[in-house]
């Protein structure tokens, strides 16, 4: 009797301990549009602590990274593949400039408008059948208005067909490494299996950024236009960007907002103060305003609390490696980059060391070739590392070079 009034008591203590965990419910019906819904339906926010602290964030999946070193700051279900809606449109952008930057067409090419472009729903600027619009033009329609239409345009322009298009859009992000997504069309409209995760967002969101800063000069277009040009005549069509987060938070500069009722609303917001920028991704708010209430706790939550630690003098002026086995016993070596981290909840970089592993000694080396690692340590635990390349060619040592030394030691030996 006693054993069993032992067990019960247990059992009562670890139900009082240890609290459930609620999922929120499924999200509604296929819709491409900006309008909140009117629904509120009851959640439990599973927002995990991190580093100790805990943001209270509403929706289903978030993640905080800094830009420059791709450091995540914060995290909450990140990994979970969820419907991007618009968000999609980041892979289509990418996709776009560096098709711009390979020399595929530029900016003032013109692109024409397929009839399965122009049957695009959802948000659009109703493009039709056979109207051209310029690749700048095609880019602020995508880009501010979040046009559907527009984004079927440019990938069919690039890839031939969406089909071709979609395929680039796996492919690319299998390179970066964004293993929880998975693309069916280039601008987010519902599809089974067309799923990306907070995290991916962010990676694909820093590599724009990183890449094609230009990026923002559409990003943060509040207002514009575009000329119609059909077999009627000319009409103004005018654009108006859905990221409303651009005049709610200071230094907020893009990057893309979604909506579906089956996704919710999602975004990748990124605003930059001091020279440092961070990427704030939501995915699967109820609402537009916990959408961007929910970014702007992690915005602040980063800019609050970072403190970065940069270190653009990786080497400290050693800039040779002893090699053997070479025609000379030396090689010149750089940084691959400089080395950055950010430190946060007070903790600052004054008690960092770094220490070069020497990972190849012998020849032969060609330039660009990793030759050692930098590691940067606090109290004993390593913080990160920066490539150490050899920035010059050295050849095996041969018969005629080991003679060359012999007579110099001679000779040397001779003078003395």
């Amino acid at each position: 009797m006693k054993k069993q009034i032992a067990a019960g008591m247990i059992t009562i203590l670890l139900i009082i301990l240890i609290p459930g965990c609620y999922v929120s419910a499924e999200i509604r019906n296929e819709t491409e549009s900006e309008a909140a819904s009117g629904e509120e339906r009851e959640t439990k926010s599973n927002d995990a602590a991190h580093n100790g602290t805990v943001l209270n964030i509403e929706s289903p999946s978030a993640l905080l990274m800094e830009c420059d070193s791709g450091q995540v700051l914060y995290e909450k279900d990140a990994d979970t593949a969820r419907r991007p809606a618009s968000v999609t449109k980041l892979m289509t952008m990418l996709l776009t400039f560096e098709s711009i930057a390979s020399g595929k067409f530029s900016l003032t090419d013109s692109i024409t408008v397929s009839e399965h472009a122009a049957a695009m729903g959802g948000s659009q600027v109703y493009l039709e059948v056979g109207e051209s619009q310029t690749v700048e033009d095609m880019l602020k329609c995508m880009i501010v208005s979040s046009a559907n239409d527009a984004a079927v345009a440019i990938g069919e322009a690039i890839a031939g067909s969406e089909e071709g298009f979609v395929a680039m859009m796996n492919e690319k992000a299998s390179n970066l490494g964004m293993i929880n997504t998975h693309f069916e069309n280039a601008c987010g409209l519902e599809a089974d299996g067309h799923l990306m995760s907070a995290r991916d967002i962010a990676i694909l969101s820093r590599e724009i950024l990183q890449k094609y800063p230009e990026v923002l000069d559409y990003t943060t277009i509040w207002m514009d236009s575009i000329t119609h040009k059909t077999k009627r005549g000319d009409s103004e069509f005018g654009l108006a960007n859905t990221n409303k987060f651009l005049k709610k938070y200071e230094g907020a500069n893009g990057l893309k907002t979604g909506y579906t009722s089956a996704a919710g609303f999602s975004m990748s917001a990124t605003a930059t103060r001091n020279g440092m920028t961070l990427i704030a991704v939501v995915m699967g708010a109820d609402t537009k305003d916990i959408r961007y209430s929910d970014a702007a706790k992690l915005l602040d939550y980063g800019f609050a609390n970072c403190i970065v630690f940069e270190d653009q003098k990786v080497l400290d002026g050693e800039n040779r490696i002893k090699i053997t086995g070479g025609e000379k016993e030396s090689i010149r070596i750089e940084a691959q980059s400089p080395f950055r981290y950010i430190f946060l909840d007070g903790q600052s970089g004054d008690q960092v060391e770094k220490e070069m592993v020497i990972l190849k000694e012998e020849a032969p080396i060609t330039s660009g070739e990793v030759v050692a690692r930098m590691d940067y340590k606090q109290n004993g635990v390593t913080i990160g590392s920066v490539n150490i390349i050899a920035s010059e060619t050295l050849e095996q040592q041969k018969y005629r070079h080991s003679l060359q030394k012999i007579f110099r030691r001679y000779f040397n030996l001779f003078e003395k």
